[in-house]
């Protein structure tokens, strides 16, 4: 199955740890050329070194997705560089678990900046260069607190549930220029931003506890999904939701 994106160009956000470096490893392993985006240049260029020495082509982009003026450039400059953009995988965002009585203005609206208008713009900015290209696929990292509800996480929640709707408006919106959108929900995955969940072997066992495969995801286990729904494979999904959360949501 190599080369399930031969050729192709991904945009990955938030590639500078975490999921985002294993989806980019994983589609540059595949065939593709990847832009890989951060606000943490020492990472991001460290994902780029990593796809380079593999004798993969990366380039990489520093800038806030909070910021529609940084979108339009960075767009500019991938397809300047690569002539086009056939994926995009939105998965630069933060995380916060607090109460929602706790939670300040200022910290809602930096959840919504960053997780919600980062993939808008994403979104909007990148739609053109693939209908240009004569289509593409937009993969939108959600989470499974953008399908049920938990509590001390209103905000976040909010956050996701907005990008898990949006990327059904783009689905519909784009279908006629062959461009698909679908959302990843992943459940608790071992990444920088979890590792505080799971600081403790008590903490694990209370943050897995409705995790019917009891235990947490490895990055990669989400990457393969992003993959499938990158390829062509994914050809006939559009609109989709997919959990990568073993089975929390199931029950």
């Amino acid at each position: 199955m190599a080369g399930r994106v031969e050729g192709k160009i991904a945009f990955v956000t938030g590639g500078g740890s975490g999921m985002g470096r294993e989806h980019a490893l994983l589609m540059a392993e595949e065939g593709a050329s990847i832009i890989v985006s951060d606000v943490n240049e020492a990472g991001g260029r460290e994902t780029v070194s990593m796809i380079n020495s593999k004798g993969g082509q990366g380039l990489f982009i520093n800038f806030d997705v909070a910021s529609e003026a940084a979108w339009q450039s960075a767009v500019n400059q991938a397809v300047s560089t690569f002539g086009r953009v056939d994926i995009l995988v939105n998965n630069a965002g933060i995380f916060m678990m607090k109460m929602m009585a706790d939670t300040t203005g200022e910290e809602l609206d930096r959840m919504l900046n960053i997780n919600v208008k980062g993939v808008f713009y994403g979104c909007k900015h990148i739609l053109p260069a693939m209908q240009k290209a004569g289509g593409g696929s937009i993969i939108n990292i959600s989470s499974i607190y953008g399908v049920i509800g938990a509590p001390a996480a209103s905000a976040y929640q909010a956050s996701k549930g907005a990008v898990r709707i949006l990327t059904k408006s783009v689905a519909v919106e784009y279908a006629p220029y062959n461009i698909r959108a679908n959302s990843i929900h992943p459940g608790v995955i071992r990444t920088p931003m979890t590792k505080d969940l799971m600081a403790t072997p008590d903490s694990e066992k209370a943050i897995l506890a409705s995790t019917i495969l009891r235990r947490a995801a490895e990055p990669r286990e989400v990457a393969y999904p992003v993959l499938f729904l990158a390829s062509s494979e994914s050809s006939y999904i559009t609109g989709a939701e997919i959990m990568v959360d073993g089975g929390y949501t199931t029950v």
